[in-house]
């Protein structure tokens, strides 16, 4: 009786304050927002909380599980459920940059009966990376010969393998509803050809090119994800997509000051999130 005293007061609060509703936590703390949680079921869920739900304009942080109903049901959500279907998915990211006409390095994707197939369509070198469970860096090689091939193929059965782009930074543009927020430059360490700031990359604000962060605002708009960290590098005059990070870091948003939270609260208090045309 308690639980359903408590949620009833979060539906009373909700309506009263005309507030947004979120499942996920990431917008917890926010005056503007009610935080539900994410339960595996939805009748887990008090009336009062179905009836929030079901009515809202906008629900926040789905999550994977209820961004797929929302969507099937014509509900708006935010982030949109591309950026969870694709997240930490390389190999989807790379189908679909390729059906959109995104440039992308040429990369290829190889089954274990398929390994040997590798050294006829790639010259040393190249990269090598985990399919999945890649981030901050972890899980990408730079592959110079045979040996090292061979060290990664024990690593995985499906090996993602990409053209190595000669570069020491590449462009970081984070964007929120398709709008970029943040960009700037992550520069690699010595003798590291990956720029990612858990393996010794710098963060670099100077001189962002403006023609950078207009192809990542166009490759999220193409792709419909609206809050992610896009990642390009600038190869022999031409801008390359490498990948799309929806987890991306927080270490730049605080180097300049930046709440993450906060930058989402002023686009729904603008009425941005809610404007189609944006989303």
């Amino acid at each position: 009786m308690a639980f359903l005293l408590e949620n009833d007061g979060k539906r009373d609060m909700a309506a009263k304050h005309n507030k947004f509703i979120a499942l996920g936590s990431r917008l917890k703390g926010v005056p503007e927002v009610l935080t539900l949680g994410v339960h595996p079921n939805f009748f887990d869920y008090s009336p009062g909380e179905r009836e929030l739900i079901l009515n809202a304009q906008v629900i926040l942080f789905p999550t994977l599980n209820y961004a797929q109903f929302f969507t099937t049901m014509g509900k708006r959500i935010f982030p949109s459920l591309e950026t969870y279907l694709y997240s930490d998915e390389k190999t989807k990211q790379t189908t679909l940059f390729y059906m959109l006409g995104i440039p992308h390095p040429r990369t290829r994707i190889y089954h274990r009966l398929h390994h040997q197939e590798i050294q006829k369509d790639f010259p040393f070198p190249f990269v090598g990376k985990l399919p999945r469970r890649s981030a901050q860096g972890r899980g990408v090689f730079r592959i110079n010969n045979p040996e090292d091939l061979n060290r990664y193929l024990e690593l995985t059965n499906i090996a993602y393998i990409q053209e190595y782009l000669s570069h020491d930074r590449d462009l970081r543009v984070i964007l929120i509803n398709y709008k970029p927020v943040l960009s700037y430059w992550r520069v690699s360490a010595p003798q590291d050809f990956r720029t990612n700031l858990f393996q010794g990359g710098k963060i670099c604000f100077d001189d962002v090119p403006q023609t950078g962060i207009e192809v990542a605002r166009k490759t999220a708009r193409k792709c419909r994800f609206d809050d992610v960290g896009m990642d390009l590098i600038h190869y022999s005059g031409k801008w390359y997509v490498i990948e799309a990070n929806m987890k991306y870091g927080r270490k730049a948003l605080k180097k300049k000051g930046m709440n993450l939270k906060e930058i989402i609260r002023q686009t729904l208090i603008s009425g941005e999130l809610l404007d189609k045309r944006y989303g």
